[in-house]
């Protein structure tokens, strides 16, 4: 137990200590001026009654007064002693001259300042709070005043005092003019609208101004018009007018907001006719779609809603004669805005791209039953639209405005419109020839068919200066006279209103200019052949052939070696060969085809046989691989039906070293069939076993199943056997072609365009390879679960060492591919002396002849 014992100084009466304090009594004696000393006193003294460490503290600061730590804690301890009292209790005005004590040293201290100004705050004394806030900043340096300004601020926005919170803002503004939009929203909370727009404006006006909220300059200046068009009453110092049309030349992509702006500030004003002119000018102005329906659904929710007020205090006041004539004013010019909407937004199109030819067609359309608006529109349009500018076909203008004319009987109006186009300077020829051609159809329309000749005789024919086609440099009025179009036309006419020689040079002179095409050369020639002039047709037909290469002139060729035939069949056979020879030299592979049977057929009716098979055969090498099968197949009828079957051994045999697998297969199954037919049964199984080498019996099943019936018909065991072996022999082939292999492998595993390395994604090299491997025993085993049953023997080859009588034993076991021959026929074979061959006749069939067989 301890004992406590009270000891009193003689020097200090006031003094009363305990026993345990002893020790730091002497300390501090020997270290008066030793903060940690103190601090360890106190420490210690934390639970004794407030007075006494009260007193210990003011001992402390008695001999260190100039020490922080000692102040803070003094300080912090005495707010904590009157922290749950009322405010009015004399105990917080000790508090508060402890703290007035304390800055006579800490006033450069911002955290005691900051201390003593959230204790006033919350004492509620508002004055003595703004002053100590002022007394702060007066003592502290310029750098640490960002540390007094928030709670400064939030003390002044605490209090309704707008007047004192805008003093301290501007001075705040000073120091901090970033922070203007903190006082901006101060002053629209406060009401006070004109000076929030005046900063506002300053805020937008300075470039150098960066906002703490991210807000872009535009975001700024949306909001300063905002806040001046709906509060027209409340801001008077800035001229609205003049700071949105500013901002219109200044963000010339958000036009429609700030013309919406602009007119909302005169509605609220009450001046609904100038908000009215407002709306008129935006619309006029305005150059996209989007700002245009901005404005124009904004004006017509304001016409509606003076409707509906105008509406309303009828009905409130009662009707009179001149509400009346005011409301249906007002509903007619709703009606008229939402009528003229169409042409509205067709106007801001045409100021996107006044040279846009579609636009203005659609602007004379809108005004369709009103010919005076229509005039003055293609008159715009012309006189607006710049050819080398155009989106869309200039003439067409000019052609339309014609027609306008003609479909209200002014053919003389009409016919001035398309003269003066003519003279207008088009980007293409193509645009002066139309306007051309439609000069003439006008005239035909009213069967002016000599007006229309002497037209597009005028417009054929030569110019002063002449040009090249494409020479862009020259107007189109000196190039015009090169115009397919034009000529075409004037041939048409002259065909049907002119005379023959007139129509021939037209032609001639079309073909002279080097300007035709492959159908303008067949026109003339049949046109020269309709009137009995052949020579001059075939003439023509050389012509053209001379001014085109392939592939434009194979109608041409196809035409004229037609006709030529038709005309003089074989009475001019060599000049007929000449040609087909001139109309093969150099021809391509795709357009061989058709001359060629052309050329074969010409030798056939008119020719020698054995011409018409070297055409065949000529053409077997010069069409496309694709047209070769068809070409041998046409080769083939046509020698078995001229020379019989036996001359087309050696056709299938070079269609079989040309063609490729597939269709080689295909010949081989056919040659050997015809084989077959005429008796030779060792050259039928040649060629099968010559296809079986291109025959994989995994894929071609087919083959190998004819091949076994022919044998089944034609063979023997050994013959059997041998179509056996060598089916295995190719199988194994097959098995070990890497690449053959790869590919079926690919096949099953449904990747037709992959790799070996696909099959097994991560490996390579050895991996591939022993992957291939597996595979290919994978498939021979199929292979060989997919072979026919066999004897039990399972015999393969004929063996040497095997007796007769183990044949005939094996030949008594059930064989499904067993062939029963005769016992008679075997017995009669056996009788024959060795010498002795047996002769057999057979009647030879009627094909092998040909046509060459007399009847």
């Amino acid at each position: 137990m301890v004992v406590m014992a009270r000891v009193s100084r003689p020097e200090r009466p006031d003094l009363v200590f305990e026993e345990e304090d002893l020790p730091y009594e002497e300390e501090i004696m020997r270290n008066p001026f030793s903060v940690k000393c103190w601090l360890r006193y106190i420490e210690f003294k934390q639970g004794a009654p407030k007075p006494r460490l009260n007193q210990l503290y003011e001992r402390a600061l008695k001999l260190l007064p100039c020490s922080y730590k000692l102040w803070y804690r003094y300080l912090k301890a005495r707010r904590a002693q009157v922290k749950h009292r009322c405010v009015t209790d004399p105990a917080y005005e000790d508090v508060n001259n402890c703290h007035e004590r304390a800055f006579v040293f800490m006033h450069k201290m911002p955290r005691l300042w900051l201390d003593y100004c959230q204790f006033l705050m919350d004492q509620g004394r508002i004055t003595h709070t703004r002053r100590t806030f002022d007394r702060a900043l007066r003592a502290l340096p310029i750098t640490q005043h960002s540390r007094i300004w928030p709670l400064y601020l939030r003390f002044l926005r605490s209090y309704p005092l707008p007047e004192t919170a805008v003093r301290g803002y501007r001075r705040f503004l000073k120091l901090s003019p970033e922070s203007a939009e903190e006082y901006i929203e101060y002053l629209k909370s406060s009401d006070r609208l004109d000076e929030a727009a005046q900063r506002l404006a300053t805020v937008v006006n300075d470039e150098r101004f960066v906002s703490k909220a991210g807000k872009s300059n535009y975001q700024l200046w949306h909001e300063l018009c905002d806040l001046i068009s709906q509060n027209p009453d409340k801001v008077q110092s800035l001229s609205v007018d003049a700071i949105i049309r500013g901002g219109l030349t200044r963000f010339t992509d958000q036009l429609g907001k700030l013309w919406c702006s602009l007119a909302n500030y005169y509605i609220r004003s009450g001046h609904f006719e100038k908000a009215r002119d407002v709306y008129e000018e935006a619309i006029r102005t305005v150059m996209t779609v989007r700002d245009f329906t901005q404005v124009f659904d904004s004006y017509a929710q304001f016409e509606e809603s003076m409707i509906a007020a105008k509406m309303e205090t009828t009905s409130e006041l009662g009707r009179e004669e001149e509400d009346d004539v005011d409301l249906e004013l007002r509903l007619a010019r709703f009606e008229q805005l939402i009528s003229r909407r169409p042409l509205l937004l067709n106007s801001v199109l045409l100021r996107q791209n006044p040279h846009h030819v579609h636009e203005w067609h659609k602007r004379v359309a809108l005004h369709q039953g009103r010919p005076r608006e229509i005039i003055n529109t293609y008159t715009e349009a012309v006189q607006t639209v710049d050819p080398f500018k155009a989106t869309g076909k200039p003439h067409t203008l000019w052609v339309s405005f014609a027609k306008f004319y003609e479909d209200n009987g002014q053919l003389d109006d009409a016919r001035v419109i398309l003269e003066k186009a003519t003279k207008v300077n088009f980007k293409q020829v193509d645009d002066l020839a139309s306007v051309w051609c439609e000069c003439g159809e006008l005239e035909l329309r009213h069967e002016n068919y000599e007006q229309a000749l002497r037209l597009l005789r005028k417009a054929t024919a030569l110019p002063a200066r002449r040009a090249e086609y494409f020479d862009g440099s020259e107007p189109v009025q000196n190039r015009v006279y090169k115009s397919l179009k034009v000529w075409s036309m004037l041939a048409d006419l002259e065909e049907s209103l002119g005379t023959f020689q007139s129509t021939k040079a037209v032609y001639d002179r079309i073909l002279d200019l080097r300007i035709a095409t492959p159908q303008i050369v067949i026109n003339y020639a049949m046109f020269l052949e309709e009137h009995k002039y052949f020579e001059e047709s075939f003439k023509a037909y050389e012509r053209g052939i001379s001014l085109f290469k392939w592939p434009n002139v194979s109608d041409i060729w196809s035409t004229y070696l037609t006709k030529f035939i038709a005309r003089y069949g074989g009475r001019k056979l060599e000049r007929a060969r000449d040609l087909f020879e001139q109309a093969l030299d150099g021809c391509p592979p795709k357009y061989a085809k058709t001359l060629y049977l052309l050329y074969a057929q010409l030798e056939e009716e008119w020719g020698l046989a054995r011409h018409a098979m070297a055409v065949y055969e000529r053409a077997t090498r010069a069409v496309e691989p694709a047209q070769q099968y068809d070409m041998f197949n046409i080769y083939i009828k046509r020698a078995a039906e001229i020379y019989g079957v036996t001359h087309t051994r050696s056709i299938y045999q070079k269609a079989i070293e040309v063609l490729s697998d597939e269709h080689a297969r295909e010949m081989c199954l056919r040659f050997a069939d015809m084989e077959c037919k005429l008796g030779e049964i060792d050259r039928a199984r040649a060629i099968y076993s010559f296809c079986s080498q291109i025959c994989d019996p995994r894929t071609t099943g087919a083959f190998w199943q004819t091949w076994k019936e022919f044998e089944v018909r034609h063979g023997n065991d050994d013959t059997i056997r041998e179509m056996l072996r060598i089916r295995r022999s190719v199988q194994a082939t097959y098995n070990t072609q890497v690449n053959f292999m790869a590919s079926q492998m690919l096949k099953v595993s449904g990747s037709a365009t992959g790799t070996v390395s696909d099959l097994a994604p991560g490996q390579s090299g050895m991996d591939d390879m022993k992957l291939l491997e597996q595979r290919a025993e994978q498939l021979a085993a199929e292979a060989e679960r997919d072979q026919p049953p066999r004897a039990q023997s399972k015999i393969l080859f004929v063996r040497s060492d095997a007796s007769r009588e183990e044949l005939a034993e094996l030949a008594q076991q059930a064989n499904p591919e067993e062939i029963e021959l005769g016992e008679e026929e075997e017995d009669d074979e056996m009788d024959l002396e060795p010498n002795e061959v047996r002769l057999e006749q057979q009647s030879v069939p009627a094909a092998v002849f040909g046509s060459l067989k007399d009847d």
